[in-house]
């Protein structure tokens, strides 16, 4: 359920891409702040804590939108024949962690012990789309955050190469 007073429903891809904008806008780089967009959607469809997703992206520019896409990632670059199982160092993040991996095209599992089990070789056949509750709060904070990388709408801006430019002609 959604935290923080009146939700509204929207879609999947919706979510995914509010927390990635947001992530953008409070400096993630684009390939981090696209995992935790898809990462943030399966955290709140698994009704976890919206309060992880806030923190993470409060902890920017450092932080498990940065570290745990990373870490994953190393694990995957030692995989032997298609697979790999490592200790996964979550930071202290082990619901956004669970919620990173849940998000992977292809099968893995991060068991009790923090291991995180990959199969390379095994897509993950596509989850249908879901339909997540998100409070009116959490909505308007990521899109004041999304917001933070919207270039203002001015003469010196457009002058200096923002929007369509001074003359519109295609």
């Amino acid at each position: 359920m959604a935290a923080g007073g009146a939700a509204m429903s929207y879609s999947e891809n919706e979510v995914a891409t509010l927390a990635s904008k947001a992530a953008r806008g409070v400096g993630a780089p684009v390939q981090q702040a696209g995992e935790f967009g898809r990462a943030a959607a399966v955290h709140l469809q698994a009704d976890r804590d919206v309060l992880d997703l806030r923190r993470a992206l409060v902890a920017l520019p450092l932080g498990p939108i940065i570290d745990l896409p990373r870490r994953i990632q190393a694990i995957a670059e030692n995989a032997r024949g298609g697979r790999a199982e490592a200790y996964f160092e979550t930071g202290g993040w082990v619901p956004l962690a669970r919620s990173y991996v849940e998000c992977l095209p292809y099968e893995a599992m991060l068991n009790l012990r923090m291991e995180l089990l990959l199969d390379l070789t095994l897509p993950v056949p596509r989850r249908t789309p879901a339909r997540i509750e998100l409070s009116d709060e959490i909505y308007a904070e990521w899109t004041e955050q999304a917001q933070r990388t919207m270039v203002p709408d001015s003469e010196a801006s457009r002058n200096a190469g923002a929007g369509a430019g001074l003359t519109d002609n295609d």
